[in-house]
């Protein structure tokens, strides 16, 4: 299995060296032997001594490596990590591949002879059993080797590509004596939201309850004083978080489905983008006095508007991509705010897009991924689209590039410095990219056990420098992972409604907010007075698998059920606004002919009065 493991990292741009608790194994390994050979000897001592030796008590050798042990332990206690409790298979880092195996055979063993017992006449020998009831116990056997078989193969894939977890970096104590004393004061916090100890102890702290639809979109403003929230219901709310209450409600002006809705950076939180299902990309001007005064329209897309990508220092300049395969670049300082930059192509064919991310380091790049397989960089500065369509580089896993089934990008995102690339791909696994390597560069690293087919799921970075990466999944559970290892660090129970779609971590604080198919916003903090166990983990990941496996198999064309449950579901939801759309005027949206179109004209579908809640 080692082997194994070393070859998988190796294939994906790992080295070849050992990597950090290797030798710790192999030295757990010698005093492993080294206590056989105490125990043994301590045995054969009565024997020579006679009688008296007999009746004195044996001394407890484990009992007092295992004090030195926990002693040992109780010196990293200030880390506030349990890294060593934390491994997949939820029994520890320092069991070995081999030892696992072995107990596992023995424990089927087990369960076959016990079968067998409890089978009439099982475990006798008996001259009157018959050849059917020796065919039944083949059949029954040959059964439970197929599932033996299945269930080694899954935990050979749950273990494949994984490392060993570092030591932990941030210790509490320390940290908060060095504070006091004003050491380094200014990194504590930073320090604090990359600490895996606290990551570990994430637990929910309260829900804000306000809409009545899905929530699909959250994004805190810079000074992470403010939470905006949009949903299906078709209303934007701002929230102060921290007291739980709904500073500011308002309508979209939205037809359908709000998918994101983002605060402007440095524009004092008083201008809000949001895009929606109804390709709209609409802007909301807030009042200092808790008001919206309008929402207008800035550019219309041919379908649906997932994702608008920021640019971090500018408060009037934003991209916008669509699943018509075009991107908007729009500038709120211009009469016709949007001008279109590309049409994503892969040869003649166009590609539909659910995603876009600027890199925060080089403002002029950004990454786009929908309906195939490739994540896809370009340059705003020189996109030629006679030139390779455009594109500066494509990443994607090997794996995937020459595969049948029809994989999709649901969401992507830059690290903080701009270095790496995250992908989220529909009914597959999240992959991180250096966004730095050559054009047609293979993954980093691999994060699995997670479930991404019923919606567009989104995945983010948590953490000042990138550490962890999140997702929400099927299963309604939140997962997140350390980066470097792909070792799930801390796993939740997330939505009641089954699916967790969006994670936004606060800009500077150890915490992070999350929504999905439930109505309410849930707020997540590191409060829980012990780290996580990870209880029922390795049985969810088995679950996702599986489920993931039959559907590659059931349909030929997975994300076709997707859409099938999305049109459904958004019938349904639709159905009260527009009765209530019934009496006013007819709308005539004329960007649909348009993709260039910005129309501006005061009152009508296009520019919306708003009235504070």
């Amino acid at each position: 299995m080692a082997e194994a493991d070393g070859k998988s990292t190796v294939l994906n741009g790992g080295s070849e060296d050992k990597e950090p608790g290797e030798d710790q194994h192999e030295d757990g390994g010698a005093s492993g032997s080294k206590e056989g050979q105490t125990q043994s000897s301590s045995q054969d001592a009565p024997k020579e001594t006679g009688e008296v030796s007999g009746d004195k008590p044996m001394p407890d050798v484990e009992g007092e490596m295992g004090a030195n042990r926990e002693g040992e332990e109780e010196e990293d206690t200030d880390s506030m990590d349990g890294s060593g409790l934390y491994s997949l298979t939820e029994d520890g880092e320092r069991e070995s591949e081999g030892g696992r195996r072995e107990r596992a055979k023995d424990k089927d063993g087990g369960k076959r002879a016990a079968r067998k017992r409890n089978r009439p006449g099982g475990g006798t020998n008996h001259s009157t059993s018959s050849d059917d009831d020796d065919d039944e116990d083949e059949e029954e056997e040959q059964k439970d080797d197929e599932e033996d078989d299945d269930d080694d193969a899954m935990e050979a894939w749950l273990l494949a590509e994984l490392r060993d977890l570092s030591r932990p970096v941030w210790r509490a104590v320390p940290s908060l004596r060095s504070r006091e004393i004003g050491r380094e004061s200014h990194q504590f916090v930073r320090r604090v939201c990359g600490a895996r100890g606290l990551v570990q102890r994430l637990e929910l702290q309260g829900r804000l309850e306000r809409h009545t639809g899905c929530v699909n979109t959250l994004h805190f403003n810079p000074s992470g004083t403010r939470l905006a929230s949009g949903s299906d219901d078709l209303r934007v709310v701002i929230w102060d978080w921290a007291v739980r209450r709904a500073e500011l409600e308002f309508d979209s002006g939205h037809k359908s489905n709000v998918f994101q809705a983002k605060f402007l950076p440095h524009s004092g939180d008083s201008t809000l983008a949001m895009c929606a299902r109804d390709g709209q990309i609409r802007v909301a001007e807030l009042s200092a006095t808790q008001r919206c005064k309008n929402t207008k329209r800035v550019a219309q897309h041919k379908g649906a508007a997932h994702k608008l990508a920021l640019e971090p220092d500018s408060p009037c300049s934003f991209l916008s991509a669509g699943e018509d395969a075009v991107v908007f670049g729009i500038d709120l300082r211009l009469d016709r705010p949007a001008n279109k930059l590309v049409v994503v192509k892969e040869g003649d064919k166009k590609v539909g897009l659910y995603t876009i991310f600027v890199n925060p380091a080089k403002t002029q790049h950004f990454a786009v991924g929908g309906r195939d397989q490739y994540v896809r960089i370009y340059d705003q500065r020189k996109i030629n689209e006679n030139d390779n369509n455009g594109v500066l580089k494509k990443f994607c896993p090997s794996h995937l590039v020459s595969s049948e089934s029809k994989t999709n990008i649901t969401c992507l995102v830059y690290s903080h410095d701009g270095t790496e690339l995250l992908a989220s791909y529909n009914d597959e696994d999240i992959y991180l990219f250096d966004s730095n390597h050559s054009d047609g560069a293979d993954y980093r690293r691999r994060y699995k056990g997670h479930r991404n087919n019923a919606t567009v799921k989104g995945v983010n970075f948590y953490g000042p420098c990138s550490e962890f990466v999140v997702s929400g999944s099927d299963c309604g559970h939140i997962y997140l992972w350390d980066k470097y290892s792909a070792r799930i660090v801390q796993f939740m129970e997330g939505d009641r409604g089954g699916v967790v779609n969006c994670l936004e971590p606060h800009p500077h604080l150890p915490g992070m907010a999350t929504s999905g198919l439930d109505h309410d916003i849930k707020l997540w903090a590191p409060t829980a007075e012990n780290p996580t166990g990870l209880k029922g983990l390795k049985e969810v990941m088995k679950k996702n698998k599986r489920e993931r496996d039959e559907d590659s198999v059931r349909h030929g064309d997975q994300y076709d059920t997707q859409l099938l449950w999305f049109l459904m579901r958004h019938m349904r939801n639709r159905r009260p606004p527009r009765a209530r759309r019934e009496g006013a005027e007819p709308d005539t949206d004329e960007s649909w002919s348009s993709p260039d179109s910005s129309d501006e004209e005061e009152g009508g579908p296009d520019h919306v009065q708003c009235m504070s809640s």
